[in-house]
């Protein structure tokens, strides 16, 4: 009653492509060998796969119920030989870094740049993802290391801080507040219109704790999905922002005038990578690079709680 890999690709080859010849040109074997394979396959199950009718292939219902579990194998399979692939690049000198955006737009490339100066045989992939797709990437091995503002807490990974910054009023350069002396309180900005994020997001949680935590009432004018977009907006004239330094740093066009707010959070750039596997020597290069490049824009971890980031 079994199937074995062979007849399941068969079978697959079949449905996909509609007819013999089309799953003997898939498969790169003969008309008669995908037919006498898949005539063995109906013996094996018990009834039949296909009806035909002039000359063609019609599934029955049965082999379409089949091919849904049947589809979920082969990815499977495509899964292992995706897996496999990746671990022989990581032999042959190949980093996969993703980040979460608001960290990643300067720091990270000019990391990378260092690297390929370094290690002038590596070669390297660089992607921007939120924290679901992060994750999973990590988790898949379909990342060595990521880059993120918010600790993953999973199992098996691994989050060691790697710099930190503080969060911060952004307005134009002819605002009033960019004339204020001294740390703003959030009651100071309730005159003007804000630039915040959606409550459910991990930006949005934080500005939501900062006003419960003062006392105050948050009312946006505007809701943006990232800092990068209330740099924009708040440049524009749209209104003022609170995002954290790094993303400020992050702004090329440098308009903005950042105030500093009383009692702000600090956000922290975290590593994050596989808890029960080492990283490799690119990875450790890579680390190493962008935690000098954190304390030379001023990002040092605030408190003793840096250490060696690579001891676990």
């Amino acid at each position: 009653m079994s199937l074995n890999l062979r007849q399941i690709e068969v079978f697959r080859a079949v449905m996909s492509t509609g007819s013999i010849s089309g799953a003997s040109k898939v498969l790169h074997v003969s008309q008669p060998a995908v037919s006498r394979l898949l005539s063995y396959t109906e013996t094996r199950v018990g009834f039949p796969l296909f009806e035909r009718i002039k000359g063609r292939l019609y599934a029955t219902p049965e082999a379409k119920r089949l091919f849904r579990e049947v589809d979920h194998v082969y990815l499977g399979v495509q899964r292992v030989n995706e897996v496999a692939h990746s671990l022989a690049e990581r032999r042959q000198g190949v980093l996969h870094v993703v980040s979460s955006p608001s960290i990643g737009h300067v720091l990270i490339p000019q990391a990378i740049a260092g690297l390929c100066a370094r290690y002038t045989d590596a070669r390297v992939t660089f992607n921007f993802l939120n924290y679901a797709p992060l994750q999973d990437r990590l988790l898949n091995h379909q990342a060595d290391i990521g880059i993120i503002s918010t600790p993953i807490e999973h199992p098996n990974l691994e989050t060691k801080p790697l710099g930190q910054s503080r969060i911060v009023c952004v307005c134009p350069e002819d605002h009033p507040l960019a004339q204020r002396k001294g740390p703003l309180t959030l009651a100071d900005l309730r005159p003007y219109p804000l630039i915040s994020y959606d409550r459910e997001s991990p930006y949005g949680r934080m500005v939501a704790s900062m006003y419960d935590a003062a006392g105050e009432p948050l009312r946006a004018t505007i809701e943006v999905g990232s800092p990068q977009s209330a740099c924009a907006l708040s440049q524009a004239g749209g209104g003022i922002a609170l995002i954290d330094e790094f993303s400020l740093h992050n702004w090329p066009n440098g308009h903005l005038v950042a105030c500093a707010v009383a009692d702000a959070p600090v956000m922290t750039a975290n590593l994050a990578f596989l808890r029960f596997e080492p990283l490799s020597q690119l990875a450790q290069g890579f680390v190493d690079i962008l935690r000098k490049l954190m304390a030379l824009n001023g990002f040092s971890l605030l408190d003793a709680e840096a250490g060696s980031i690579l001891r676990h």
